[in-house]
């Protein structure tokens, strides 16, 4: 059963489930506000229980750029098209000065971590822009647009995708359900990792994108919240480990001459209280890292 809310419109609940499964929490909003945000959503699918939680209905389904986190999608098409082998893929600096930790030679899995955009921009351009435009329009990615700039479509607008279809997207993946080999999903999976600890593991990929006078700021992924159980003597299953997921996407604006906050931080922030209010997360302590 498909949960995309795509199709989401006021008055409306997606036909294809039951509207008891899909849940509006506006109280998510007091995780924005406290910080002064006030034009944000939140979209997260628990899996296991197959429900749905939201915030901000008509902002999950409204289209940005996807900004870095089209980095999944990008880093996907190099290893299915063999233009990255493996994650080990070196691409030399172009010496074009950008930020210092960019500034030097690469590995696919070295640059998706440090999001360095003109690694990501060159291999975008090794791909080529009919591979590119083949695995957009099978995997159905937000509107599928390139335009005529293979190393810029993703952070000019050109491409636009909903918190809404990046859940659905980052669902896929987990369930190796894109249109791309088992082993390359699995890589990119790998690639999203950000905090692994004996109770959950959380993935996630960040984007920071200009749209008009305003900044938009996008974490996508999901989690695993593991918890042990005692299984019986004759069970079938010998595992006493449990591993549920949930997916999520989060997007807010702020005028892009806002410096009065760490976005960056904050965004992070902002979703780990989420997940823990929606069970998604235990608890996190205060000394925890950003």
């Amino acid at each position: 059963m498909r949960f995309h809310i795509i199709l989401f419109a006021f008055g409306l609940l997606l036909t294809s489930c039951a509207e008891t499964r899909i849940h509006e929490k506006e109280e998510i909003g007091k995780h924005f506000t406290k910080y002064g945000i006030t034009d944000a959503c939140f979209i997260m699918r628990d899996h296991t229980h197959e429900e749905i939680y939201y915030f901000n209905q008509e902002r999950c389904i409204r289209r940005f750029s996807p900004a870095s986190t089209f980095k999944i999608f990008n880093s996907l098409a190099a290893l299915e098209s063999a233009t990255a082998p493996d994650d080990k893929y070196l691409i030399p600096w172009d010496s074009v000065v950008r930020l210092p930790e960019w500034n030097k030679d690469m590995t696919l899995r070295e640059a998706f971590k440090a999001s360095n955009v003109g690694y990501y921009q060159e291999l975008a351009r090794r791909i080529g822009k009919d591979y590119l435009q083949h695995y957009l329009d099978t995997v159905q990615y937000g509107n599928k647009r390139i335009g005529p700039k293979v190393a810029e479509f993703w952070l000019n607008d050109t491409l636009l995708i909903s918190a809404d279809e990046q859940l659905g997207f980052v669902k896929k993946l987990y369930f190796d359900e894109l249109p791309f080999s088992e082993r390359s999903q699995r890589i990119v999976r790998s690639m999203m990792l950000q905090e692994d600890t004996p109770d959950y593991k959380l993935y996630y990929k960040t984007g920071v994108g200009i749209s008009g006078d305003s900044t938009v700021y996008w974490v996508v992924g999901f989690t695993e919240k593991i918890e042990r159980v005692k299984e019986h003597e004759k069970s079938m299953n010998k595992s006493n480990i449990r591993n549920y997921p949930f997916f999520f996407a989060q997007n807010f604006s702020i005028p892009s001459n806002d410096t009065s906050q760490d976005y960056l931080k904050l965004r992070i922030a902002i979703l780990r209280d989420i997940l823990t209010d929606l069970g998604a997360l235990p608890h996190i302590q205060e000394n925890r890292k950003d």
